[in-house]
C-alpha cells in the first residue's frame, strides 16, 4: 500500500470497505494532506479547487468519531447555497451506507420552515445547511447545538461574498467552544483570514493548487467590441464545439435572464439560474442540465456553486470575471479527474486590466493569446440527446426510480439504454429519455400505471 490509499489512515473497517465498493482507492491531494490532520482532531484551513475531494475529506472525519447511539447533532456543515448543501448531504450518506442508522439532515432556506421543525425532532446526527436558515434554527432554540463537536465551513469565501458572514459569527457562538473546526476555500481574501482568527484554534493550513492543469483545460480567448458581437461569438463558438453541456458565466442576474432567452430564439437549448428563482424551478434547472435534456447553462457565479455533474464538457466566460482566481475556479468546472475540458472567454475592449492581472496569476512571461472568432461553422442549432419528462408523483406518493423504468420499459419498444437518469423529489419525478422515444414514453406514463395508479405526466419544454 502507498501513503495515498485510504487504507493507510485509521478509518473504522465499514468505512474502508465501503470506499472500496465505491471506488475509491487512492486519495485526492486535498485528502492525503488534510484527512490525517482531521482524524487527528486538529482544525484545518484548507484551500482547493471544485472538485479536488474535499467533501469526502471532511465527511470521513465526521464519520469517523461519530457515535451513532447518541441521537444528536454532532456535526454541522454550512454551504453557501442550497444546491451545494444537498450534493454534500448526498455525498456523506454515500460515505455512511455501511453505518446503519446514521441521519443526515439538510436546513436551507427556500423550503419551508414546518416540515424542518418535524425533522428536527425526530433528530439528526449530521447537519448540512446555509447559513441563514442555520441561525434562524438555532437562534430560536429548535436546533441544539450542546453536543455538536465538528463545525464545517464549505466554501467559505462564497459565503462573506453573499453576505453571510452576521449569519457565521451568530451562528460560532452558539457552538460548543470545544469543537473541531473545519474550513475549506477556493480562494482566501483578508475576510478569510479574520473570520478564521475569530473561531480556530493553531489550525493547519494547506493549500492544494494542481487539480486543473493546462494539459486538461484549453483555454481561448476571443476579443469582442460589443454586447451585440458578444452575443454573436457566443452562439459562433456554440456552434463550432458543439458542447453537450456547458455553462455560460454572465455577471448579473438580468445578463443571465436575458443571455438565456437569446440563445433560445437562436434554437438553442439553453436555461437560467440565478438566485432569484424559488426553489421549484431550480431544483427543475438543475435536474434538466444534468440528464442532459437542456445543454447550455446560463448562471451567475454565485448560482453555479454545487453544481453536481459529472462531466462538463465546457465553460464560456461571457465576460471575464473581477477576480482572476474566480476564472481559474469557474473553468475548473470542465476538464475534471485527468479529461479534457474546454473554456472559451469573451474579452471587451475595457477589460485589458482583467487580463493583465490574469496573466500574473498564470505565471511569469505568460501572455494570453487571442484567437480570431470561427467563420466555418453550421448554421443551425443542435438539440440536446436527451427530454425531460415530469411525473406528478414523488417520494410522498411512494414512487421510486425502478418504478418508472419499468413502466417505461414493460413491453419492450423502449430499451434500458433510452432511459437516463430519474430524479425524484417530494412531489414530483423527472426522467430523461433518448429523444426519439420521448412521444413514445410520454404515451406510456400517461395512459399506463405506476404503483397501481394513475399519474399526470408532461414534457417539460
Amino acid at each position: 500500500m502507498t501513503d495515498q490509499s485510504f487504507s493507510s489512515l485509521p478509518l473504522h473497517p465499514a468505512l474502508l470497505s465501503n470506499l472500496a465498493d465505491l471506488g475509491y482507492a487512492n486519495m485526492t491531494a486535498i485528502q492525503a494532506q488534510s484527512l490525517p490532520k482531521i482524524l487527528a482532531g486538529k482544525d484545518v484551513i484548507a484551500q482547493s479547487k471544485t472538485g479536488s475531494g474535499k467533501t469526502a475529506a471532511f465527511g470521513l472525519g465526521i464519520l469517523q468519531k461519530l457515535e451513532v447511539k447518541q441521537f444528536a447533532a454532532q456535526a454541522l456543515i454550512l454551504c453557501p447555497t442550497r444546491e451545494l448543501a444537498d450534493q454534500v448531504a448526498k455525498e456523506i450518506r454515500r460515505l455512511a451506507r455501511a453505518i446503519h442508522n446514521i441521519k443526515v439532515l439538510t436546513l436551507c432556506g427556500g423550503s419551508p420552515f414546518g416540515p424542518q421543525l418535524g425533522s428536527l425532532e425526530h433528530g439528526a446526527h449530521i447537519i448540512v445547511g446555509t447559513p441563514g436558515r442555520v441561525e434562524e434554527h438555532l437562534r430560536k432554540g429548535s436546533l441544539k447545538a450542546d453536543r455538536l463537536n465538528t463545525f464545517v465551513l464549505d466554501e467559505a469565501d462564497r459565503m462573506l461574498e453573499m453576505g453571510f458572514q452576521p449569519a457565521l459569527e451568530s451562528i460560532c457562538k452558539k457552538l460548543p467552544s470545544l469543537r473541531q473546526t473545519l474550513l475549506f476555500s477556493a480562494t482566501f481574501p483578508e475576510q478569510i483570514e479574520a473570520l478564521s482568527e475569530g473561531i480556530m484554534r493553531s489550525p493547519a493550513r494547506i493549500t492544494v493548487t494542481d487539480q486543473h492543469s493546462n494539459k486538461t483545460i484549453e483555454q481561448h480567448f476571443y476579443k469582442v467590441s460589443s454586447n451585440e458581437q458578444r452575443q454573436e461569438a457566443l452562439q459562433l463558438l456554440l456552434l463550432k464545439y458543439r458542447p453537450g453541456s456547458a455553462v455560460v458565466f454572465c455577471s448579473t442576474r438580468k445578463e443571465t435572464d436575458e443571455l438565456a432567452v437569446s440563445l433560445r430564439e437562436a434554437g438553442f437549448s439553453a436555461l437560467a439560474l440565478h438566485g432569484e428563482l424559488d426553489q421549484k424551478l431550480r431544483e427543475q434547472i438543475l435536474t434538466r442540465f444534468a440528464n442532459k435534456s437542456a445543454s447550455v447553462l446560463v448562471a451567475t457565479d454565485v448560482a453555479a456553486r454545487g453544481l453536481d455533474i459529472d462531466a462538463l464538457d465546457a465553460v464560456f466566460n461571457y465576460h471575464l470575471a473581477r477576480d482572476p482566481e474566480v476564472h481559474i475556479h469557474r473553468i475548473g468546472r470542465t476538464g475534471r479527474a485527468g479529461a479534457s475540458g474546454l473554456a472559451c472567454s469573451l474579452v471587451g475592449d475595457r477589460e485589458t486590466q482583467k487580463i493583465t492581472r490574469l496573466e500574473a496569476l498564470t505565471g511569469q512571461g505568460v501572455t494570453l493569446e487571442f484567437l480570431p472568432l470561427p467563420s466555418d461553422v453550421d448554421g443551425n442549432a443542435y438539440a440536446p440527446p436527451m427530454v425531460c419528462l415530469q411525473v406528478d408523483g414523488g417520494r410522498k406518493q411512494k414512487l421510486r426510480p425502478g418504478d418508472i423504468v419499468g413502466a417505461l420499459t414493460a413491453g419492450g419498444d423502449i430499451k434500458g439504454d433510452d432511459v437516463g437518469k430519474i430524479h425524484v423529489f417530494d412531489n414530483c419525478a423527472y426522467v430523461a429519455v433518448r429523444r426519439r422515444e420521448g412521444a413514445e414514453a410520454l404515451r406510456k406514463l400517461t395512459q399506463g400505471k405506476l404503483k397501481g395508479r394513475s399519474f399526470r405526466a408532461r414534457k417539460i419544454r
